[in-house]
């Protein structure tokens, strides 16, 4: 979709093309518009009653300013900002600050809590998943299964005097954490996000599996942390093949032999396949900047969760989408 601009002078012969203006370009092309706007329009009512104020903000303009927030890791206002001083990321909202105004950030605050309250980030995660099975990047044969810990601001000097009581602490190694736990489900072929849950830090990530299983496969993948998942009462009648990483410190007390020499190998193949279900947890954390959590309780954050490992997603699967 190609929007008029009001193209600034000082970048009339601008040769370079910016890392910005070919990571948008790209999902332009690749962000399923037409499905998502198809999707949310039912539930998007811009107030047009025609009182005196701004005029009402289109849907799509306002999806593509909160994807550019996510990309971005921004908060409303530095989105609001952002685009008075990009001028790529002005023509991918389709807006011009010269000409126009720019939807402020109450705007794009009052439409994040609108996809929340009625769990759209759910609807556009789906969305984008079923654009993604249709071209065959999603199957229904394996499961890999993985967790990551998001930190939640630990320090009590605040309105409240105290920690978010929704968040809570764990320790990994030797090491403590303060704040929640993204679970997700992926597809063992490609990789791709197919089920987001979200917990405090000190749910322990066996007791997820469950609800990370879309109940068609055949096969699951799981690093240590989900030993004894296929013994659970909700998962042990289930005719499912599961590859379930040994704990290093059995290995180590294997007697040297051919044994463990099997076992090495063994793990080391299974551990290949579960690298996959790190690629949209570095998307998420470290390209959209998401290694800290940006709201105060669970349900908010869960629901930027959903939206952003839809765009994970999308940014996975780029190269792929891109040639069809």
């Amino acid at each position: 979709m190609t929007h008029p601009s009001c193209a600034h002078p000082d970048f009339a012969g601008k040769k370079k093309r910016t890392r910005r203006e070919r990571f948008l370009a790209e999902m332009e092309q690749v962000v399923p518009w037409a499905a998502l706007l198809a999707a949310l329009s039912p539930h998007y009512f811009p107030n047009a009653s025609g009182r005196r104020g701004r005029p009402p903000v289109g849907l799509e303009r306002m999806l593509r300013m909160y994807f550019v927030q996510q990309w971005y890791g921004l908060a409303d206002e530095a989105t609001e900002d952002a685009l008075y001083d990009s001028r790529a990321l002005c023509d991918f909202v389709g807006i011009d600050p010269r000409c126009e105004l720019v939807p402020d950030a109450t705007t794009l605050l009052k439409f994040r809590r609108l996809l929340e309250k009625q769990e759209l980030t759910k609807t556009i995660f789906e969305t984008v998943n079923a654009g993604l099975r249709e071209r065959g990047l999603l199957l229904d044969k394996g499961t890999l299964v993985d967790a990551t810990i998001l930190a939640a601001p630990s320090s009590t000097k605040n309105k409240d005097k105290a920690r978010d009581p929704e968040m809570h602490q764990t320790r990994k190694g030797n090491q403590w954490y303060f704040g929640m736990k993204a679970h997700i489900g992926a597809d063992a072929e490609s990789g791709l996000v197919h089920t987001v849950v979200g917990t405090a830090a000190n749910v322990a990530d066996v007791t997820q599996t469950e609800h990370l299983l879309h109940g068609q496969e055949e096969v699951v993948f799981a690093d240590a942390g989900y030993i004894g998942a296929d013994k659970r009462e909700a998962l042990k009648e289930r005719q499912v093949d599961w590859h379930i990483a040994m704990k290093r410190g059995k290995i180590k007390a294997m007697e040297e032999g051919p044994l463990k020499e099997l076992t090495v190998q063994a793990e080391r193949l299974k551990a290949q396949v579960r690298a996959r279900v790190e690629h949209p947890f570095h998307v998420v954390k470290n390209l959209f900047d998401h290694a800290k959590v940006r709201y105060k309780g669970l349900a908010k954050n869960v629901a930027q969760l959903h939206t952003l490992f839809a765009l994970a997603n999308l940014v996975c699967a780029k190269k792929t989408l891109l040639a069809a």
